[in-house]
């Protein structure tokens, strides 16, 4: 099981175990009765406004096309998915043809589509592209955020229906496409072994992956930069690489845009111990998401120059964190 369906009660038994643990591996508690911090309603509040020194990253003009603005800040958001099927449906997985790759069910499109209503109406800058995992659950969940950052119309004739049923939406606003490098943790802390292919050998049909993603959003053209998924069993540590090393690679690769990469519970933790001083992170709620920020500036021919990504706790929606000194702000 994953680290964010572990209790509070686990954290304990976590941070003292020989194996290669998600809570123990980032930083370690420095006092056994540190402070939980559980960073609640901050989904409900208005974002503050930004610093007037900086700027979102582009803006949208009359047709929808991406203009670059001076003194720039690029954003990539890191959201985990919604609520999987085999977390709530216990026997789902003895029946289901792919028991490790559960879909969402039901409240997880909803959590999803209203994450995504959130993001548009809350973050204070546009996402211009999306990257996500092949596995199931993120591709609906994907599928669920597009729709409402994209959307134009709702035909719905259900008021109680709060998914994307009925939803128009403006495929030309932003761009989607699947990455490897964005995949579970491939090894048995985080797929369960009875779950898991006897062969470790997991795979994935992109035209189907691409076929749960709304109409139009594709955009196909896009190299991976984990052109194949890892290796079954792959390290705690090497998984957290991986998370790190795609993110930037990903934001590298496209600077002057903002990104939504929608992942698992352990990517959104790796980002957000990776930009985050003293603190550690204890739980990813679903649907949880970290906004990171990182100043940019453009030079001839293409080239820029960025610095560090970083976080705040105030960034953190979803997100349950330790403190590991005194330092830690609101």
């Amino acid at each position: 099981m994953s680290f964010p369906e572990r209790s509070m009660k686990a954290i304990g038994a976590a941070l003292t175990s020989s194996g290669g643990c998600f809570l123990r591996a980032f930083q370690p508690i420095t006092n056994a009765y540190a402070t939980y911090y559980k960073l609640k309603g901050l989904d409900q509040k208005a974002p503050k406004k930004k610093n007037k020194s900086l700027y979102q990253i582009s803006t949208m003009d009359g047709d929808g096309d991406h203009t670059n603005t001076p003194g720039q800040v690029q954003n990539v958001v890191v959201m985990r998915h919604g609520d999987r099927m085999d977390n709530f449906v216990p026997l789902w997985a003895a029946t289901a043809e792919r028991p490790w790759d559960p879909p969402l069910v039901d409240d997880g499109k909803v959590r999803a589509f209203g994450t995504g209503e959130k993001l548009r109406k809350q973050l204070g800058f546009p996402i211009h592209r999306v990257f996500v995992s092949p596995f199931l659950r993120c591709l609906q969940t994907a599928a669920e955020v597009l729709a409402a950052l994209c959307a134009v119309a709702n035909n719905c004739d259900d008021p109680n229906d709060l998914t994307s049923n009925g939803v128009v939406i403006d495929p030309s606003k932003i761009k989607v496409s699947i990455e490897f490098g964005l995949c579970e943790m491939m090894n048995s802390l985080a797929i369960r072994s009875n779950v898991a292919p006897e062969d470790g050998i997991f795979s994935f049909d992109i035209s189907q992956c691409e076929a749960v993603l709304p109409a139009g959003t594709i955009d196909n053209t896009v190299e991976m930069v984990y052109k194949k998924l890892p290796q079954w069993q792959e390290t705690a540590e090497g998984a957290r690489d991986r998370y790190h090393t795609v993110i930037k690679t990903l934001a590298d690769k496209y600077p002057s845009e903002n990104l939504l990469l929608v992942t698992h519970g352990e990517g959104v933790g790796s980002a957000v111990s990776k930009c985050l001083k003293d603190v550690m992170v204890c739980e990813v709620e679903y649907c949880a998401y970290s906004v990171l920020s990182r100043p940019i500036s453009f030079g001839e021919n293409q080239s820029f120059t960025a610095g560090d990504f970083v976080g705040s706790p105030k960034g953190q929606v979803g997100v349950m964190l330790a403190k590991t000194s005194d330092n830690l702000n609101d």
